[in-house]
């Protein structure tokens, strides 16, 4: 018996302090075991696989749950997300185009009390989530990131938000493909792999478009491009397509068939889309960055959700086409159908005048770039692709209408809608095969390929110009990390400069005199002593090159210390790129320099420390 009510009393009977702290001291201990012998058995298996499989063939097999795991997620992110917009859009009462105004404040404020109160924190943007873990966290992600992007993004988007799934889709993906590589305890290298993996399988099943997610997952994500890095994606991305076939069918997001393939006499219209594609693309860009810096000049997140959900509503009430992703516009515009674009019923009577159709897709390019904005500024949780779609849409029409309406050609606006499309998708992602495979894979063939290259080189090239990062990896430049594909400097960026600092350095105190240095010289191994005084603040350093010829010349032994240090030319503070310092190496030639923050001296990094680091990185990243 573990107490005896009677002789506790009552108030010990309902609050048995010792049981309960028995009850959840072997609780912890229970989970504890459990813990343990779980990583036992890994570790067993990891031994086990040394000896009998390849990591190549290992990476292979793991495709498959990968796959699998991050096709059901983005199937669990489009039916939860359309099953709200459902439920929102058909619901029935005198005021129903007032809901426009007011469901998506619902969903953010939802959104936001989801992360404050049940997930404790923020979600995020995704994408530049995991971009950041692949550059400064070895790829590691939280394991709360495998879902919670699930129910945010969804919440947001089923209630009108003006941002896409693709993004939550992906990075929920990317977020299986690294905690299955944590729990297996793999390296650095396999680790990136798996979110390659889950990425691209997470878009290949949201479009039911593999060779678009394979694409976006070595665009976006991957750095070392190799054979072996590929394979494992394709098989990933296949058995996220089968999932997806299995629960939502052979159906796409844009069914467009293109009966007439490109015709040469209009590559001049393409090359003026492109260069207006890159041009919308940077005006996104722009719109984006600026209001999301206002946005955080408000530090209240319910004062951000009252902006930016009203401004929002307001946007949605006159333009019901900006409710959620917007696909339902874009399909409708693709076959001719202007519809949606009058949804409100004050331009209801304009839809036969062709100058106000031109007028309201000029409205729709120039407005969703602050819809999407106002929804991230209010604490919404979503994407930008489906943003980039659907104003690549609308760009392509208002162009192919515009030059119709001038009688300057006789263009198919359905056809530039759909390069419309590739254009904004390769300016704003700066991905500029995804923009032209996803394309060509949704229209069930490769009748555009030369117009979707035309349009999405240009504006790619048009964005750079503006802009040298994209939507994801902006996010993360602002914290002092560059993502990109040349893996010089993806490497540097993965250095930690807090590992490579030295400490093992003798430091003096400056109201020390020259014969205090001679101790320090005989038991140092270092040639450099640091000159500090009583706060930590760095007063220079001693060079032993320097004072070689004069240790043993006893007129200047009662001198000042300080008559011999020199300041260095250089110096390190620990929040620069690691690319800098290397500059900084290279310019001076010094072989260490001193690492100071706030004018206190932390220790010294040197060329061999970071050289040796440098070459370990470069092991675990890169393919055999």
């Amino acid at each position: 018996m573990l107490f005896d009510g009677a002789k506790l009393g009552k108030k010990s009977f309902l609050f048995p302090s010792r049981v309960t702290f028995s009850y959840f001291s072997r609780r912890k201990t229970t989970k504890t075991v459990l813990k343990d012998k779980i990583n036992g058995w890994i570790d067993q298996f990891n031994e086990w696989r040394a000896t009998h499989m390849t990591d190549r063939r290992f990476m292979l097999i793991l495709s498959i749950p990968t796959g699998f795991c991050a096709g059901a997620a983005a199937v669990i992110i489009k039916k939860l997300a359309h099953g709200i917009r459902d439920l929102v859009i058909n619901a029935q009462f005198n005021y129903a185009h007032f809901l426009y105004f007011i469901c998506p404040a619902i969903g953010i404020l939802l959104t936001i009390l989801f992360c404050k109160y049940i997930l404790k924190k923020e979600v995020g943007h995704g994408i530049p989530g995991i971009l950041y873990a692949i550059s400064k966290n070895k790829g590691k992600v939280s394991r709360s990131s495998t879902w919670s992007s699930i129910v945010t993004s969804a919440l947001t988007v089923g209630f009108g938000g003006s941002v896409g799934l693709e993004g939550p889709s992906v990075s929920t993906g990317g977020s299986i493909g690294s905690n299955i590589a944590q729990l297996l305890k793999l390296d650095y290298k396999h680790t990136i792999q798996l979110i390659g993996m889950g990425g691209a399988a997470a878009l290949a099943a949201i479009f039911q478009a593999p060779i678009t997610g394979i694409v976006f997952a070595l665009e976006v994500f991957m750095i070392d491009l190799s054979l072996n890095a590929l394979v494992p994606i394709i098989c990933s991305s296949f058995v996220a397509i089968l999932t997806a076939y299995f629960f939502l069918g052979q159906t796409v997001e844009y069914p467009a068939v293109i009966a007439e393939g490109f015709i040469p006499s209009n590559a001049i219209y393409y090359v003026l889309l492109g260069v207006f594609a890159g041009l919308v693309s940077a005006y996104f860009l722009k719109v984006t960055f600026s209001v999301e810096k206002q946005f955080k000049k408000i530090t209240s997140p319910w004062k951000r959700l009252l902006v930016g959900g009203t401004l929002l509503g307001i946007l949605i009430f006159l333009f019901p086409a900006l409710y959620g992703e917007g696909y339902e516009a874009i399909n409708s515009a693709l076959r001719g159908d202007y519809s949606p674009v009058f949804n409100n019923p004050w331009f209801a009577h304009f839809k036969e005048y062709d100058l106000v159709v031109i007028i309201l897709f000029a409205g729709m390019i120039l407005l969703k770039a602050f819809a999407t904005a106002f929804t991230f500024g209010a604490g919404g949780v979503g994407g930008t692709f489906a943003p980039a779609l659907f104003i690549g849409a609308f760009t392509g029409l208002f162009f192919a209408t515009l030059v119709n309406y001038l009688g300057l050609g006789d263009l198919d606006p359905a056809k530039f809608a759909l390069v419309g499309m590739s254009g904004l998708v390769a300016g704003m992602l700066h991905a500029p095969l995804t923009g032209l495979f996803l394309i060509a894979e949704i229209t069930n063939g490769y009748a555009l390929i030369v117009p979707l290259m035309i349009v999405s080189a240009l504006a790619y090239a048009i964005n750079r110009l503006f802009f040298s990062h994209s939507i994801y990896t902006n996010a993360v430049a602002e914290k002092g990390v560059e993502v990109t594909h040349n893996k010089d400097k993806s490497i540097l960026n993965m250095m930690a400069i807090n590992q490579l600092i030295e400490t093992n350095f003798s430091p003096i105190h400056p109201d020390c005199l020259f014969r205090d240095l001679l101790p320090l010289v005989s038991s140092s191994k270092r040639n450099i002593f640091p000159v500090v005084d009583k706060e930590g603040f760095f007063c220079g350093h001693v060079l032993f090159d320097d004072v070689r010829g004069i240790l043993f010349d006893t007129q200047y032994y009662d001198q000042s210390i300080q008559n011999f240090a020199v300041l260095p030319d250089y110096v390190i503070h620990p929040e620069e790129p690691m690319e800098e310092i290397v500059h900084k190496f290279q310019k001076s030639g010094k072989y260490n320099i001193p690492v100071i923050q706030g004018g206190k001296y932390l220790g010294y990094i040197s060329r061999a420390n970071v050289f040796s680091a440098y070459r370990s990185m470069m092991s675990e990243i890169s393919e055999d």
